[in-house]
């Protein structure tokens, strides 16, 4: 019986791994350069897009800004019979919160939730900003038209809303604009407090901010490679788990750099002509982005941007100097490259979509043994087929080795030293997508029994 049990495992591993989902296919080449590039120039043409600019005129500032991307976002829902639950969420701030709030006002940020099938309260949030700067942050009067930054995650996030409102997913995805992003983070900081509010459970965050130059101001042109931010361990993790970490490792392995590693491994998987890097570091050295507010709180959340930044195109007025051009003009902005890095971003939202809840109460133990031995908890849910143990070197970047157990709460994987490896479990759905690798929390303190 054991022998037919362990023959069905193998086959089944064989049935799900190695195999791609063709609609994860369809959609990459759903993605529209030229969509993105009509929204692009759409939010540039806003004039400025600063957080305290203009909130009644219907052509320029803030707010004619929030509610054209209101109304796409409404527009796409009437297309999809209403599959988006689209809406303001905002919050109210001070001089008082920041040196960069020059006047009290509201940050709104605007949200469209496609709500999942079997588990609406599981949540992937693909993000954008709303607002601009030029030079002077200050400066709430003066042009700052954005195009790269960020009109382009924000026209990312729209374009992403259009093609996965095609489908319906088991876990909920939202497309979010953030506000506030030049003040100091205020709109992902309100979000992320909201969720927290309601009691979300967050997958994940991909946060885009410049996802179209590919003209770096260091010379170099690069239309394939990106970068994905993610900090190595929560910030709200126990003194316990830091501790911990001193004798059983996990430096690398917080749920944001699970999160990344997920990101580079699809990529590679269904878009082989991108280079995605891997950068361990919450973000730009001593910079910031909007998916950290959602790690201050304890979520997985990540930072996904183009490889070669152009500074002269970043937070600057309009102007010629000595020959060189500043400002974030449209001219800035690649439109195809744009059409790549969204279509990453769809791809990863969608298999996270339809992947299933990940093992919890993860445990490792092997301790002065030849085998390691790993146990967890699993999810009563008949789409799960069964469970992955990742491995991997201590000096490598990304998973390395796995191996399909089955449908167990419990696996030891002989002649592997736990002393030489990290060790991770994801959780397999009958569609082949698979959870976020977790990494062990504590260690098998009880008698192992094996199935």
């Amino acid at each position: 019986m054991r022998t037919t049990l362990s023959l069905l495992f193998v086959l089944i591993g064989f049935s799900f791994h190695g195999q791609t989902d063709s609609r994860i296919y369809d959609i990459i080449n759903a993605v529209s350069a030229e969509r993105i590039e009509k929204d692009i120039n759409t939010l540039a043409n806003f004039g400025t897009r600063n957080t305290f600019s203009d909130t009644v005129s219907s052509t320029r500032g803030i707010g004619a800004a929030r509610r054209w991307i209101k109304s796409e976002f409404e527009k796409i829902s009437k297309d999809c019979k209403n599959c988006l639950n689209v809406f303001y969420q905002k919050d109210y701030v001070t001089t008082n919160d920041g040196e960069r709030i020059p006047k009290d006002t509201w940050i709104v940020n605007v949200a469209a939730i496609q709500k999942g099938t079997k588990y609406p309260n599981r949540y992937i949030i693909m993000t954008g900003d709303i607002d601009s700067r030029n030079s002077d942050t200050m400066d709430f009067m003066g042009d700052a038209p954005g195009a790269n930054d960020n009109a382009s995650g924000m026209a990312g996030t729209i374009e992403a809303a259009r093609v996965l409102s095609k489908y319906q997913f088991e876990n909920s995805i939202i497309y979010l604009g953030l506000a506030g992003e030049e003040q100091g983070l205020f709109g992902g900081k309100g979000f992320a407090e909201y969720a927290k509010k309601n009691n979300w459970e967050i997958i994940g965050v991909f946060n885009n901010d410049m996802i179209g130059n590919i003209e770096g101001v260091d010379g170099v042109i690069d239309n394939r490679t990106f970068r994905i931010f993610s900090e190595p361990t929560p910030p709200t993790e126990t003194e316990r788990e830091r501790n911990m970490r001193r004798f059983y490792g996990g430096e690398v392995d917080g749920i944001s750099r699970q999160l990344a590693r997920y990101v580079h491994k699809q990529t590679q998987t269904y878009m082989p002509e991108m280079n995605p890097m891997l950068v361990y570091r919450l973000d730009r050295f001593g910079r910031g982005g909007h998916h950290r507010p959602f790690n201050d709180v304890g979520y997985p959340a990540l930072r996904i941007m183009e490889a070669h930044e152009n500074y002269n195109r970043q937070h600057q007025n309009l102007r010629t100097e000595n020959g060189i051009k500043y400002g974030d003009v449209i001219e800035g902005v690649n439109f195809d490259y744009a059409r790549k890095l969204t279509a990453v971003n769809a791809i990863n939202l969608a298999s996270l979509a339809w992947a299933p809840p990940a093992p919890t109460n993860v445990l490792i133990g092997g301790i002065v043994e030849p085998n390691t031995k790993l146990r967890w908890t699993k999810t009563e849910d008949p789409s799960i087929v069964g469970y992955k143990i990742y491995w991997r070197y201590t000096t490598s970047p990304q998973w390395e080795f796995s191996r399909f157990v089955g449908n167990v709460d419990n696996f030891e994987l002989e002649g592997i030293v736990i002393d030489n490896f990290y060790f991770g479990v994801a959780a397999v759905h009958k569609n082949g997508h698979e959870s976020v690798v977790v990494f062990p929390s504590d260690i098998i303190r009880t008698t192992f029994r094996r199935n």
